[in-house]
């Protein structure tokens, strides 16, 4: 079985992360906070932030390519709303790949609990919101 993917809320969900993060590490938010947590000086950045911004675009579609499809999987599998499927397969993945893997890397790198907790909350808001579009808008036929 192909899962039905709508690829215009793909599309949208993958423009909703850069927005999602440009608020969350935005100066005003968390940006400080996670500045002095990774020990990195915000107002003198390193590297080269045009290949982070379009590794961030790919990485981000890839996210939202999967999960509209193991949304479509989800609803197949258990009908009902085609929203709550989205919705609760994101937090599942989240939950089951993103936090976790946060946590064990982040232990054996030596970061601290709050930045780890700042860093996967942002994951969490960020496929939620992913979810959401996905889930508002599914692929033709559902």
């Amino acid at each position: 079985m192909v899962p039905e993917i709508n690829y215009w809320a793909v599309l949208i969900a993958t423009a909703s992360s850069m927005v999602v993060g440009s608020i969350w590490y935005a100066k005003g938010v968390f940006g400080r906070r996670w500045a002095k947590l990774a020990n990195i000086d915000i107002d003198n950045p390193n590297g080269n932030p045009v290949l982070a911004i379009i590794t961030t675009v790919i990485v981000s579609f890839i996210t939202a390519w999967v999960l509209a499809g193991a949304s479509s999987i989800a609803w197949h599998f258990y009908e009902g709303s085609y929203f709550w499927a989205a919705v609760v397969t994101s937090v599942a993945l989240w939950a089951g790949f993103t936090a976790a893997r946060f946590i064990t890397h982040d232990a054996f790198e030596g970061r601290s609990t709050k930045l780890t907790t700042l860093n996967i909350a942002h994951e969490l808001v960020t496929i939620l919101v992913m979810a959401i579009i996905i889930g508002v808008w599914p692929p033709a036929g559902i």
